[in-house]
């Protein structure tokens, strides 16, 4: 049974590209006027009570981390998926860095992610 507002596989690849896209399309513009890009991953989410998240939303999830992880597109990149995730279940915020939503991490969360940002990226 496909869970609620669900899409096909294909779908899925297809919102996966234009989100690729759109980054590839900013990095460019913004490398054009010699601005550098940083990107950072996107943090786990399943067990949403907003979004209820199934296993295809995960998979575009990681392929767009990968993406921003991989060689070549931004010139620096946080990880903030690998700062949040729980190391036994890898698609769910860690149970201290959870607001309780699934969704959103906790003040102890962005404290983790702000203290994770390396402050050499932001000097010239």
């Amino acid at each position: 049974m496909a869970r609620l507002g669900e899409v096909s596989t294909a779908e899925h690849a297809g919102r996966v590209d234009r989100v690729l896209a759109a980054y590839q399309q900013i990095i460019t513009r913004a490398h054009t006027h010699g601005i550098r890009v940083i990107g950072a991953t996107i943090t786990p989410y399943v067990g949403s009570d907003y979004y209820h998240p199934g296993p295809l939303s995960e998979a575009d999830r990681q392929a767009v981390s990968r993406w921003i992880r991989a060689a070549g597109h931004f010139d620096a990149v946080i990880d903030f998926d690998a700062v949040t995730r729980d190391v036994r279940q890898p698609d769910r915020l860690t149970p201290d860095f959870d607001c309780g939503d699934h969704l959103h991490p906790s003040p102890a969360g962005y404290k983790a992610m702000g203290e994770s940002l390396p402050l050499a990226l932001f000097t010239r």
